[in-house]
């Protein structure tokens, strides 16, 4: 199992960091001995961080965790995604997600209908879309949501050797974890998912899905963004643990993410939860989040002990963990961590 980190946000706390402290995060990572960087799509564009960091190191894996599919069009995404993957010779990875539909229709102004059905047609039109470009082929893709039939040799960028990006997409439901295991290259995990329910639940219908489009578990990338709580001594883990259940509050308060809490038997936090968001009263909903739910829904301990408990929950259900954390990180911590982590799945 491979350890990634964020860039340009949760890893370090910093969503607002300017393009030169982007590269410093992206040395720190080069320092720490990660496999690859993320960058997620919240405070800023998921795509540009990711040029500064294949420009500044040969050999990152660099991915989008997320960008949002619904709020661009097939072709759009295409362009941004066949640039990186040129631009870092063949080291990107398009994450997908899609985003809930008051995001899509309220703050992107876009259309939102079956999102798992326009999430599938989403992917093929992506694949057409590169097609034409890579291997010359008519753009002839027209499905329900989207239509692409138009391609000229002004609009077709230059070829390249390293074939189109992977496409992971990112999944909580039953019907989205479908669309991966069957239309994409991997699955990307929300960071509000257990062992559990990854075990009694997303592994077997990746699983079935991977069957019904006739690949192996080899050929599929599992990639876990997972909420960490630790801190080189008692008071960095307090503040630490204080981040993460304010974290998990205003994940469990989002209705497309109940279903976790529904299989440990607490969909009644989840109505708590909600409620208490429609209010805002984000303290109270902080406060909810008991030593239970924190340490089912996250790894808490300090660089050593979350370094070994990161191997021991997710060594043999992940690829890739991705360090997430609402908080800060000192680069020296992150080092102790990641450290354990190859020390156990080494031992």
């Amino acid at each position: 199992m491979r350890i990634d980190a964020n860039i340009g946000g949760s890893v370090d706390g910093t969503v607002g960091a300017s393009y030169a402290e982007l590269v410093d995060q992206v040395r720190d990572v080069e320092a720490v001995g990660y496999s690859g960087v993320w960058s997620t799509e919240v405070a800023r564009d998921p795509f540009f961080p990711l040029l500064l960091a294949a420009e500044h190191n040969e050999s990152l894996t660099v991915g989008t965790g997320i960008a949002v599919a619904f709020a661009r069009s097939p072709m759009t995404m295409a362009a941004a995604a066949y640039d990186l993957q040129t631009f870092s010779r063949g080291r990107f990875v398009l994450g997908l997600g899609s985003q809930v539909r008051a995001h899509i229709e309220r703050r992107f102004s876009m259309p939102w209908s079956e999102p798992a059905a326009r999430m599938a047609e989403f992917i093929g039109a992506l694949r057409a879309i590169w097609g034409s470009w890579l291997d010359g082929e008519r753009l002839q893709f027209e499905g329900r949501f989207y239509r692409h039939t138009l391609m000229t040799p002004m609009f077709t960028p230059p070829h390249h050797s390293w074939g189109p990006p992977p496409i992971m997409l990112a999944a909580v439901g039953q019907a989205m974890t479908k669309v991966a295991a069957t239309r994409a290259d991997g699955l990307i995990v929300h960071g509000f998912t257990t062992e559990r329910y990854l075990r009694e639940v997303t592994v077997p219908l990746v699983e079935q899905g991977l069957r019904e489009s006739g690949r192996k578990r080899s050929e599929f990338t599992v990639i876990y963004p997972g909420l960490v709580a630790t801190g080189s001594d008692d008071a960095q883990l307090e503040k630490a643990t204080a981040a993460v259940r304010k974290q998990l509050a205003f994940y469990g308060s989002t209705p497309a993410y109940s279903s976790v809490l529904d299989l440990h038997g607490w969909g009644d936090l989840h109505a708590e939860l909600h409620a208490l968001s429609v209010r805002g009263d984000w303290d109270t909903m902080t406060g909810l989040i008991d030593d239970d739910v924190l340490t089912t829904l996250a790894v808490v301990g300090s660089p050593e002990e979350a370094g070994a408990e990161i191997h021991r929950r997710y060594g043999d259900l992940a690829d890739r963990f991705t360090l997430s954390s609402p908080y800060p990180i000192p680069v020296e911590t992150q080092g102790r961590l990641v450290a354990a982590a190859r020390a156990t799945q080494e031992a």
